[in-house]
């Protein structure tokens, strides 16, 4: 094995502690995870205001996710199709905070884990996935996947170094996530 492989596996491994940790501190088995394909990601370290909503609401990605964002949306909109970003970088304990607020209105933990990451597995961690949206449609919702920013990004989002992360049963047992991409440097 190499050297690079150790490393890669004894990241995961630290990360994966990690991860039962926070899960036991939520309250959750970690069995409802053990036997899902989970990737382990750390938290960015560098991260930059990639966009800031009408609102006032600032979305940070890592450097290199936020030009190819931007770069990606102006694309979209030469082809006059509008991509909204509602959901970018978050913080480990955003993502518990999440799981909280699930919890308090009583969801389940497995129903929970099939719309949320668990802490320390979201691609939200890393500053490279954003939530996408475009105008006349509910942000996060499966109707995403018949819009026109749907579509385009099916044809043109590889280009920008961009892939939806979580298509219909896909094997780390979430639900199907039109609006979620993540970026994959080269």
């Amino acid at each position: 094995m190499s050297t690079s492989t150790n490393l890669y596996s004894s990241e995961q491994a630290q990360l994966k502690t990690l991860t039962h940790q926070w899960l036991h501190e939520l309250g959750i088995d970690v069995a409802l995870i053990d036997s899902r394909p989970l990737p382990f990601f750390a938290e960015a370290t560098e991260l930059v205001i990639a966009e800031t909503s009408e609102q006032g609401r600032e979305f940070q990605l890592t450097p290199h996710a936020a030009l190819a964002w931007q770069a990606m949306k102006a694309a979209a909109a030469a082809d006059n199709v509008i991509l909204l970003m509602v959901s970018a970088y978050r913080s480990v304990d955003y993502q518990m905070d999440l799981i909280r607020r699930k919890q308090s209105r009583g969801v389940a933990a497995d129903d929970i884990l099939t719309v949320l990451a668990p802490p320390g597995c979201s691609e939200h961690h890393t500053g490279r996935a954003i939530d996408i949206n475009t105008p006349d449609c509910a942000p996060a919702s499966e109707d995403f996947a018949a819009t026109q920013a749907f579509s385009w990004l099916q044809h043109h989002a590889a280009e920008y170094g961009f892939r939806l992360s979580f298509p219909p049963d896909n094997p780390w047992g979430y639900v199907y996530e039109p609006w979620h991409w993540c970026w994959h440097p080269a």
